[in-house]
């Protein structure tokens, strides 16, 4: 299949406002599939859909949720609409707090985690239904190298990311039968206004070595088909900082998946 037939005719994002969330809609519309755009902040998103526009000639519309809200998923759903929805992009997940966990009142990780793992979970599970029906669609989680473990200030960040990767990996088994795509899209440092703030804020210079969103939207539309797994800035056999290559964890993934079937069956 073409890009617009596996992952159209409609993609959500998000998370889109700016950085790598506004790289992949530039991107996915550039490959002729409009995007609901997602996040916070309504002035960026009505930014990104008249860069679009002028673009692509595709009309994005948005909608303005707070991810971390608890009924953020059913304002997404009603944003949606009856749109056919082929591509979801959870792109929102990033930690500004950089703080140790007791440091933070406990209604900050709250939220946090209502954001990374309940609102990306309900949304793969409202969109991934129907695309395994019609047997073709993707599912795309941005993640971060913080996902393979914990440090001082990553608390709630890191347990979020595993719990992201853990559930794009096992989608992966499930839904590739069914001709779904699902990565998890592992990130180190990349260049986003987030990052850039919460260098400024700690007093520290901006890295040369940062990632740009727009490589980035690139390479995990890319590696979509190929899931479950990508590791930012490693080939598909090599481990480095993920402790396993996306290659072992990939067999890791199947070979547990064969088990788990004669428990449960193939059905």
């Amino acid at each position: 299949m073409s890009f617009s037939e596996q992952y159209g005719p409609w993609a959500v994002v998000a998370g889109a406002s700016e950085g790598t969330g506004r790289a992949f809609a530039r991107k996915i519309a550039a490959n002729g599939v409009p995007c609901i755009l997602i996040a916070r902040r309504a002035d960026p998103l009505t930014a990104l859909a008249e860069t679009i526009r002028m673009e692509t000639g595709l009309v994005c519309p948005t909608a303005a949720i707070d991810l971390a809200s608890p009924d953020a998923t059913d304002q997404l759903v009603a944003a949606v609409g009856n749109r056919e929805v082929g591509l979801f992009v959870s792109n929102a997940g990033a930690d500004p707090n950089g703080a140790r966990f007791l440091d933070r009142d406990l209604d900050v990780w709250l939220d946090h985690v209502r954001r990374n793992v309940i609102t990306t979970m309900s949304c793969c599970h409202h969109f991934g239904k129907p695309m395994r029906a019609r047997r073709k669609g993707g599912l795309l989680l941005v993640n971060s190298g913080a996902c393979y473990g914990g440090a001082s200030f990553m608390a709630a960040y890191s347990a979020s990311k595993a719990f992201t990767l853990n559930l794009g990996e096992s989608l992966w088994a499930e839904l590739r039968p069914h001709g779904v795509d699902v990565l998890n899209l592992v990130l180190g440092r990349t260049d986003t206004p987030a990052f850039r703030a919460l260098l400024a804020e700690k007093g520290l210079p901006v890295p040369s070595d940062l990632a740009s969103p727009e490589a980035v939207a690139e390479i995990g539309l890319a590696r979509l088909a190929e899931g479950p797994v990508h590791n930012w800035g490693l080939a598909d056999g090599v481990g480095y900082y993920a402790a396993s290559s996306a290659s072992v964890r990939r067999s890791r993934i199947l070979t547990i998946d064969a088990s788990t079937k004669q428990i449960y069956g193939d059905a």
